[in-house]
């Protein structure tokens, strides 16, 4: 006979207690820990017959290793992210806000694969098959021939991607909906998800068949409950979007056969998700030339340079301690560049509020983008606007200096492509860029920089206005 047994587990880390308590110590999160029952068997481990395990074959590091096939889609932008298309027997999990696009995403994909003549099977267990059928002829797939069916069991599944030729792509919709009968808890607990995650990633090494598994994410953006799943799968690939604005992103956050921080853009029509070849130039059709406060960043997501405008306001403020307001940006990063303003360029910005956005909605993680951040917020503080044609990158260390960054040539030349004509960036080096064509103005320390800002602004002071006769 078997015995139950419960623990309390937080549902979003997944760490184990003895007992309930409010806060998770793990991760810190209120109200997480619930308790889950599972039933172990009588007989103490101690007194349990050993089974005797099978020798296996071990390897040399020495060999060669033959590239591991992979499945197109079709959709560039995906196969960007994946590494050049899905692994055969990898599973990957897709997270993202609801409502984001993943479902119109991934019924893409299968159609362009099933037009391949490859097996696609799609298992939603959210949606009836009638709603999922809905979405695609809205985006005109119907023609498609990809299978779908409406379920959760995850032995059925199992039992039906047995039968007939195993399919080359699987899609789960979503993992916590998922249960198996080999655990006892309910539906989207850590336990269930983390028991029936375990046995699709065990059927896809088997089978040889690419699984894709979408996770619900928290307020916070991290996929929901299962932390520990992400370590299980191959890949991890982020969603990401605002809701008031047309384009999504995709990004790769975990990738064991290529390289992590790789982005995909998207955009969103009437027709799905279409791919957008240039992100640079959309991120930039609305660039509001001439105004102070706007820098042009030269950045890097990936192996894909990508420009992107920095909009900073320093205002006075009215209030005893000012306001600082960072949106797609590090809070922590700004208040670095701050300091270093003060500290060594004599800038006071103690008195004013300071609000510094990254247009489009994009989320910045390099550092390279210190020196765009600080130009644009000495131009909205002094009111000079900077040149139209310049692009800005560079690392701002904390004393003062600026430190050389990486890719250097990549960024000039998706600039020159642009029709930018020069670049504020650290003193070139071995990476000069000059194959570019792109006039740089090369910047050891965050004062010149400042003191080439503040000179500008003076000389459009004092230059005289035009009368009209």
């Amino acid at each position: 006979m078997a015995k139950r047994s419960s623990s309390y587990i937080c549902q979003n880390c997944g760490a184990v207690y003895q007992r309930w308590q409010g806060k998770c110590d793990a991760c810190g999160e209120w109200n997480t820990i619930a308790e889950e029952t599972s039933a172990v068997a009588a007989v103490p481990a101690s007194q349990r017959p050993r089974g005797r395990g099978r020798v296996f074959a071990l390897e040399s590091l020495t060999g060669t290793t033959d590239e591991a096939p992979r499945l197109v889609s079709g959709i560039n932008e995906l196969d960007r992210v994946t590494g050049g298309g899905f692994v055969k027997g990898s599973v990957l999990l897709l997270g993202g806000d609801p409502g984001i696009g993943k479902s119109t995403l991934l019924i893409q994909a299968c159609a362009a694969l099933a037009r391949q003549k490859a097996r696609v099977i799609y298992i939603s267990g959210e949606e009836a098959a009638a709603q999922v059928r809905l979405r695609a002829e809205r985006l005109g797939l119907a023609e498609a021939p990809v299978e779908l069916a409406s379920e959760t069991s995850v032995e059925d599944i199992l039992a039906t991607l047995q039968h007939g030729v195993p399919p080359r792509l699987v899609i789960i919709d979503s993992i916590q909906t998922m249960w198996t009968d080999t655990v006892e808890s309910a539906p989207g607990t850590v336990t269930q998800v983390r028991g029936s995650a375990q046995a699709l990633i065990r059927h896809a090494k088997r089978s040889g068949s690419t699984v894709i598994l979408v996770g619900h994410v928290t307020k916070d953006g991290q996929i929901a409950g299962p932390r520990v799943v992400e370590h299980m799968v191959d890949a991890v690939l982020s969603f990401e979007g605002d809701g008031g604005r047309d384009f999504r992103i995709l990004r790769g956050v975990k990738n064991r056969f290529g390289a992590t921080d790789e982005i995909g853009v998207f955009e969103m029509t009437g027709l799905g998700l279409q791919e957008v070849a240039n992100p640079s130039a959309l991120f930039l059709s609305e660039r509001d030339l001439g105004s102070p406060g706007t820098a042009v960043f030269g950045g890097m997501e990936g192996t894909r340079p990508l420009l992107v405008e920095i909009q900073a306001l320093v205002a006075p403020t009215s209030l005893g301690t000012p306001r600082r307001a960072v949106v797609g940006w590090d809070s922590s990063r700004l208040s670095m560049v701050l300091a270093v303003l003060e500290a060594h360029c004599g800038v006071r910005l103690g008195g004013h509020d300071v609000y510094l956005n990254v247009a489009g909605g994009l989320r910045i993680q390099e550092p390279a983008a210190d020196l765009a951040v600080a130009a644009a917020l000495i131009s909205s503080l002094t009111g000079a606007p900077l040149p139209a044609d310049a692009v800005y990158f560079g690392e701002v260390s904390l004393s003062g200096s600026v430190r050389p960054v990486a890719h250097m040539g990549a960024r000039l030349k998706e600039a020159a492509k642009l029709g930018f004509k020069r670049a504020v960036c650290p003193v070139p080096g071995n990476e000069s860029g000059s194959d570019s064509g792109m006039r740089i103005n090369g910047v050891a320390s965050l004062a010149t920089l400042v003191a080439d800002i503040a000179a500008s602004g003076e000389g459009q002071k004092r230059k005289p206005a035009k009368v009209s006769q």
